[in-house]
């Protein structure tokens, strides 16, 4: 077998682990917004251990690390460009590690840069007990923020309370809880992966000059939004496309890991550890996000 070289400009990185996201998924159906040609290899994260590393890069052999790629990671040896090679501290496993970039960049770009959230503030989390959710959760609880999480039945309310949620609402009904919680206040910052019909109930939630930050639509419709409403209260509609934002501003990867390493090290932030697949199984995992029976991050063992 042909393997990668680190003189193309590529660390060689061992992959032990691989994540597994709904990207992914969508991938593998021909449904994603960027089309790669088949065959390819799916999967953009993943964790293991150097195996060679050019000049200058700031890597060596043997180090511990996460990877982010968008030319597969669902592979035992891959050669990435050395700015998304992500250095990790002892406290991270390699499963976690696997699960760890997209979901936590993602969280922290929507809370820090496009919310500019704030200690103190409340944050409502859809889809709470998925990846980016549970992910949102343990940045919320770092960053002094109240979380509330909204999930769909009572496995899923287990999963995100055991994240760190500060309440827990199970979707029928969820703006009448969160409004007697608040207080009738409402959240400062509604995340939102899902879409569909609760879009409309999570501009409702919003307290004055609150942010709805949408990161996706896994509810399968794309709402529209009666941007009067937005007049109300002084709020705020935002998009959270971090792919995107790599793409315009690649250094920002490192700015944000940066940010996110001291407290990964000192344990300040947890990386949840995520539930593991044999590689053999991968179809398995994917199916899991399908049907939404998955709760938390999924990973492949590549090994």
């Amino acid at each position: 077998m042909d393997l990668p070289e680190p003189q193309a400009g590529g660390v060689v990185v061992d992959l032990v682990a691989a994540g597994v996201s709904f990207p992914d998924l969508l991938q593998t159906q021909g449904l994603y917004q960027v089309r790669r040609p088949l065959p390819f290899v799916p999967g953009a994260e993943g964790a293991g251990v150097v195996r060679a590393a050019p000049p200058g890069s700031g890597l060596r052999a043997g180090q511990r690390v996460a990877v982010l790629s968008f030319e597969g990671t669902w592979q035992q040896v891959a050669a990435v460009d050395p700015a998304r090679v992500l250095p990790l501290p002892d406290t991270v496993s390699p499963a976690a590690a696997a699960g760890l970039p997209v979901n936590y960049l993602t969280g922290h770009f929507a809370l820090r840069r496009r919310a500019k959230a704030e200690a103190g503030e409340t944050v409502l989390v859809h889809g709470a007990a998925g990846g980016v959710g549970i992910a949102a959760l343990h940045l919320c609880r770092a960053w002094d923020l109240r979380s509330v999480a909204v999930v769909s039945d009572a496995r899923k309310a287990e999963v995100a309370a055991a994240a760190g949620a500060d309440h827990v609402v199970l979707v029928d009904g969820w703006l009448d809880e969160v409004r007697r919680w608040t207080g009738g206040r409402g959240v400062d910052i509604v995340l939102d992966p899902v879409g569909g019909d609760r879009f409309t109930d999570s501009l409702r939630s919003l307290a004055p000059e609150g942010r709805l930050v949408v990161l996706g639509f896994r509810g399968g419709s794309i709402p529209t939004v009666k941007v009067n409403r937005l007049l109300l209260n002084n709020t705020s509609v935002l998009g959270a496309g971090w792919g995107e934002m790599l793409r315009q501003e690649p250094a920002s990867l490192r700015r944000q890991w940066d940010e996110l390493y001291p407290l990964l090290e000192h344990g300040t932030l947890t990386a949840a550890e995520p539930t593991v697949y044999p590689m053999a199984e991968a179809a398995d995992a994917l199916g899991a996000l399908a049907d939404r029976t998955a709760t938390g991050k999924l990973v492949l063992d590549l090994r």
